[in-house]
């Protein structure tokens, strides 16, 4: 696997230029670049800087990172999306990296069947395969095991990317994510997914508390938590997996830290699973 950091992990305390420079120096192999970071670099330099720095240093973009709450949207709200993917794509051409990760609608109090969440995720998919597929671009779709989410398991995740069955849509394992489904009840299910269906890697650990109360402000460098990820990593390991290993936190307790220290510690704690 490849070492990737996915700039969430500093997005409080740093900026795309900052991340670049730490991620060069600690040995990573990826950043997973968050679109509202790039837009704001874009405001102070063009992508032809950005394509410059990866085109002279060891370190690649992994893709971009994310578009949310896809399901059920107003007319509004699908442009909004519509207009990150293509901005995407756009910067694809500049710089590469091969992966949008898109993110299932979370919001309380929903009431849609399991059969509509369904057919919303396959056509909402369907049309995002569409739209990126002039540019050779990839959709992932990360389920994410809240109770307000409206796709929270890996196996509901891959009925939905069988039934969309386009070769460039596939699926983020998040241990985290995944974490809150269950606490990972039935690991085995990662077996039981096409090694060339699983586009990103994100690893995060999680503080031991119910998850019922979990939020992504626990989430943990690895080792430090409670989510088997050695088990996990193995399972990948052993189907084949050699995509991207990508640190993804949102804890605000590291977005106080110097970045230079997250950085640092992210990638040696990272590394022993590689």
């Amino acid at each position: 696997m490849k070492l990737c950091i996915n700039e969430a992990t500093c997005m409080n305390n740093s900026t795309l230029k900052k991340d670049l420079e730490l991620a060069e120096k600690n040995g990573y192999d990826y950043i997973e670049l968050r679109i509202d970071m790039l837009r704001n670099y874009l405001k102070t330099a063009p992508l032809t800087d950005l394509a410059d720095f990866f085109n002279s240093h060891n370190l690649k973009p992994a893709g971009y990172n994310s578009i949310e709450n896809i399901n059920f949207t107003t007319q509004e709200e699908w442009e909004k999306i519509e207009t990150d993917l293509l901005f995407a794509c756009e910067a694809k051409r500049f710089i590469g990296g091969e992966t949008i990760v898109v993110v299932p609608t979370i919001k309380s109090g929903m009431t849609y069947s399991e059969s509509e969440i369904f057919e919303d995720s396959v056509k909402v998919l369907s049309k995002m395969s569409q739209i990126v597929k002039p540019y050779d671009m990839k959709i992932a779709f990360e389920p994410i095991g809240s109770e307000d989410c409206c796709v929270r398991s890996l196996s509901e995740g891959m009925k939905i990317i069988e039934a969309v069955d386009e070769a460039n849509v596939g699926l983020v394992i998040d241990a985290f994510n995944l974490y809150l489904f269950e606490g990972w009840k039935d690991i085995d299910c990662l077996k039981r997914i096409p090694v060339e269906k699983i586009f990103c890697y994100h690893i995060d650990d999680s503080d031991d508390l119910p998850l019922n109360i979990l939020d992504h402000c626990h989430r943990l460098f690895p080792s430090n938590g409670v989510i088997p990820l050695q088990e996990i990593t193995r399972i990948l390991k052993d189907i084949g997996y050699a995509g991207i290993c990508s640190l993804e936190l949102f804890n605000p307790s590291y977005w106080s830290l110097d970045p230079e220290e997250v950085f640092e510690v992210g990638a040696k704690k990272t590394k022993v699973y590689l």
